[in-house]
């Protein structure tokens, strides 16, 4: 047998030393990459919790009128930054125009009709003060008339005036007496007037309140037909056209505010850790370069399907479990520049770190 039968390789020679250090030092970095992880997931890893269930949202404010009319003028152009205050819409004005005008109007002659029930109730006044005095001067006529009745009655009776003149004082004294009878019929007509004239006046008080309220209404329809954005923000969903007939409550436009957030909707078995403050890194699919910091604002009070219009009713039938889904906002903290890029409904990935010591459940004792 020649020598080189005798170097024959056996399994435990096929690799060489340099092979050896290859196996050995990937084997060392297999261990390394799984001991970092190990030590990333304990520490970090495994609090975090994301989702893809997630999109931008602004509370947009519809813009509609309360006033029905024609378009008269549009002042904005689609997707138009505005201010809040800023005119967005004017409809024609002038029935309300008129209809305020007619409700001044029936102030003035209300007012008119309040002076005049005035004026009368002075005179009234005026008069009872004469009919006093008039009835005044009837009981003092009266009181002469009825002493000389009185006076003259026993020097008839001796013969010392005669019967004629007896019943001449004493018919002076029934005229007198009848005349102060009169006078108070008419002062007691005068006082009782007056009441009448005061209702009149306080009739006339009503009605201008009453114009005054209409006239008031009026001119917040007046006012109303010109229609004012009430927050900063973007205007959307534009419909309006000039010389269109709009009737109160019409969509004319969105105003889109530029106070963006997102609704991350998290699986109940993700949200147990999950607190209000805690920091959430939130990825848009539009803009997948720029990172965006965000904190969890608040968590729902229940589950999306709670708030459903047909909430499912578990307790008959067959049942499956389906994991429910938790809607939390997520407040977006970003500089000015980046919340211009930020459009409504975007879609986002959005992954909150749990790990917050303040924040974790407390232990049961």
């Amino acid at each position: 047998m020649s020598a080189t039968d005798n170097t024959t390789d056996t399994p435990g020679k096929r690799l060489g030393g340099g092979a050896t250090i290859v196996l050995r030092c990937g084997a060392a970095l297999a261990v390394i990459a799984l001991g970092g992880w190990l030590f990333y997931h304990e520490t970090r890893g495994k609090y975090l919790e994301g989702t893809d269930d997630a999109y931008v949202y602004a509370d947009t404010v519809t813009v509609s009128p309360k006033v029905s009319g024609y378009v008269e003028q549009v002042y904005v152009a689609d997707n138009q930054e505005v201010k809040a205050g800023q005119p967005l819409v004017r409809i024609d004005p002038r029935d309300y125009a008129a209809q305020s005008a007619q409700f001044k109007a029936q102030i003035a002659a209300a007012a008119a009709s309040e002076d005049a029930a005035k004026a009368s109730l002075l005179e009234q006044k005026s008069a009872i003060e004469q009919a006093r005095a008039q009835l005044s001067s009837a009981e003092e006529d009266a009181r002469y008339a009825n002493t000389e009745a009185q006076r003259y009655t026993p020097l008839a009776a001796s013969g010392a005036e005669t019967q004629e003149k007896l019943n001449s004082l004493r018919s002076k004294a029934i005229q007198a007496n009848a005349t102060v009878q009169q006078r108070r019929a008419a002062l007691d007509a005068a006082e009782a007037k007056i009441s009448s004239i005061q209702a009149q006046v306080r009739q006339a008080q009503a009605q201008g309140e009453n114009a005054h309220a209409q006239q008031d209404a009026a001119n917040v329809n007046l006012a109303a037909t010109d229609i004012k954005a009430s927050t900063d923000g973007r205007i959307g969903d534009k419909s309006v056209r000039v010389g269109q007939f709009v009737a109160a409550g019409t969509r004319l436009m969105s105003v889109v505010p530029s106070a963006f957030y997102v609704v991350a909707n998290f699986k109940e078995t993700q949200i147990g850790l999950m607190r209000v403050g805690q920091t959430a890194s939130i990825k848009l699919d539009a803009l997948p370069d720029q990172p965006v910091i965000g904190h969890v604002d608040s968590i729902s009070p229940g589950t999306g399907a709670q708030f459903s219009l047909l909430p499912p009713q578990n307790a008959t039938g067959n049942f499956t479990k389906i994991v429910q889904r938790v809607p939390v906002k997520i407040a977006i903290d970003a500089t000015p520049a980046l919340r211009r890029l930020l459009v409504a409904g975007l879609s986002v990935t959005v992954e909150v770190n749990t790990r917050t010591d303040q924040n974790q459940p407390e232990q049961s004792k």
